[in-house]
């Protein structure tokens, strides 16, 4: 049975996380293991349910915990994906300023391709193969939400064999907060096209291994993708 001290200082939510957290951090409570009710952390806290709801959403919201409508609060393993909520609060006052998202995307995308031009394996590729084939047939759909699904799955993954676990949450956090350019992107002619280009010269890439070759794709697919952000940026 894990012991929970009762809370006694003012500060009431602060100290119910923290003690999860400490929980979590000292193997009492493991990945993928369920947390008491919130009636049951209420009277072992010696606090009432709403206090511990705030803090159970709380340590959802940075992605220790996700709460499961109808089941409970679970232990997140610690690869799991910082969630989007999360991203787009921390950032939503620069999410219009495209230059600052072109420049984010820019820099971090290409360090993660870099990165994984040295460490991606012959099974790891096999994945990309397949959301490259998905890609082609969603190439002119006017609604590009499904397009962009697949574009984020391939970069996910790409963050995910980088060998960086850094990379791969920067990466995840570039997913999210292009999210809405990215749809007003695809919706420009040509973007399309050009982003599924782009991703099978950057898969090309990866396959030979070859840094060099890396650089010069993503530079190409960044200096074109400049023309579209242009664009849409003269629309608005």
């Amino acid at each position: 049975m894990v012991q929970i001290k009762s809370v006694k200082r003012i500060t009431v939510t602060e100290q119910i996380m923290e003690q999860i957290v400490q929980l979590i951090r000292s193997g009492e409570l493991q990945a993928g293991q369920q947390l008491p009710n919130e009636r049951d952390l209420a009277e072992q806290f010696g606090v009432t349910r709403g206090r511990v709801r705030e803090a159970l959403r709380a340590l959802s919201l940075v992605g220790l915990i996700t709460i499961k409508s109808g089941e409970g609060s679970f232990v997140n393993h610690r690869q799991e994906p910082i969630p989007s909520e999360t991203i787009v609060w921390m950032f939503h006052n620069e999410l219009d300023n495209l230059d600052e998202v072109y420049a984010a995307r820019k820099l971090i995308e290409s360090e993660v391709y870099l990165s994984a031009a040295v460490h991606t394996g012959p099974q790891d590729l096999q994945p990309l193969h397949e959301i490259i084939g998905k890609l082609k047939p969603l190439v002119g759909d006017e609604e590009p939400e499904a397009f962009l699904d697949e574009l984020d799955r391939f970069d996910l993954h790409v963050g995910g064999i980088c060998g960086n676990r850094i990379y791969a949450k920067l990466m995840q956090t570039i997913v999210y907060l292009r999210r809405e350019t990215s749809l007003k992107l695809l919706c420009v002619p040509g973007a399309m096209e050009n982003s599924l280009h782009n991703r099978s010269l950057l898969l090309q890439a990866l396959e030979h291994g070859s840094l060099e070759q890396t650089r010069k794709a993503a530079d190409a697919f960044f200096e074109e993708s400049k023309e579209f952000y242009k664009h849409i940026g003269e629309s608005e």
